[in-house]
């Protein structure tokens, strides 16, 4: 059988989603895999719809696998989540069609930024928002994003050590908005290169504090330059927020087009 899986973790005590070396604290996928391979009584492998860094979070990140142990949905979901360190649950368990796959099934991601834009640090929400002291013009960056939107090559964003074929994406929406002392940039493409939503707010961010004035980022854009570009944002503010797929896989609404 293959089942489908709705992951939530804050990402601060991880390397990110997949071990990058033997040493250093874990990674999702490896104490995610074990949690499985316990259910199950036999290894389990997964496959997640989209990579996260060193430190960056997911609301409901999705992955597949196979197993052929004789356990419920509910099993899955509770005994998972029951061998997991207090900061990752299985919020969800589908059965799916054998032809599923958490990656190349998923037809968007969505993905939310947020920091708090104050003079003072912040102490409460320091591992899950990023901090900008100078104050912003939410306005201007929200305009100055809007370039973005469509098909283009995003190679200006993209890291160095992005290993994608090519920069071509769809960026299909990108929102930026305050309320109170939190900005909030919310962005939902068709698939995102390496650090895509971090350049795209650290270039937002010099935007908004009047560094650069609103068509700089369309200049950048077209330049397809990296060191053109903004710093990259911390990974702390960033969320991964959900991929989403086509109706005919019956997947929860929350990740349904």
């Amino acid at each position: 059988m293959r089942y489908a899986l709705g992951v939530e973790y804050d990402g601060a005590d991880f390397q990110g989603w997949q071990q990058l070396g033997r040493s250093g604290p874990p990674s999702v996928q490896a104490v995610l895999e074990k949690a499985l391979s316990s259910v199950a009584d036999a290894p389990v492998s997964v496959v997640c719809a989209g990579r996260t860094d060193a430190g960056v979070h997911a609301e409901c990140q999705v992955v597949h696998f196979d197993s052929d142990a004789p356990r419920d949905p509910r099993a899955w979901t509770l005994g998972t989540t029951g061998r997991l360190p207090p900061s990752v649950c299985v919020r969800w368990c589908v059965p799916v069609a054998d032809d599923f796959n958490a990656r190349f099934s998923a037809r968007a991601r969505r993905y939310r930024y947020r920091l708090v834009n104050r003079p003072v640090r912040p102490a409460l929400y320091r591992h899950t928002m990023a901090w900008e002291r100078r104050p912003l013009d939410v306005d201007a960056m929200h305009r100055a994003a809007q370039a973005l939107v469509g098909e283009h090559d995003f190679s200006a964003f993209r890291t160095v050590h992005c290993q994608a074929r090519h920069a071509r994406r769809e960026l299909q929406e990108i929102v930026v908005r305050r309320q109170g002392e939190v900005v909030e940039f919310e962005v939902q493409a068709n698939a995102f290169l390496h650090h895509m939503v971090r350049n795209i707010v650290g270039s937002l961010l010099e935007v908004g504090a009047g560094a650069r004035p609103e068509h700089w980022i369309a200049e950048v854009l077209a330049g397809r330059d990296r060191t053109l570009a903004g710093p990259t944002a911390p990974p702390q503010g960033l969320v991964f927020l959900r991929p989403l797929y086509p109706p005919e896989w019956g997947l929860p609404a929350e990740v349904t087009l």
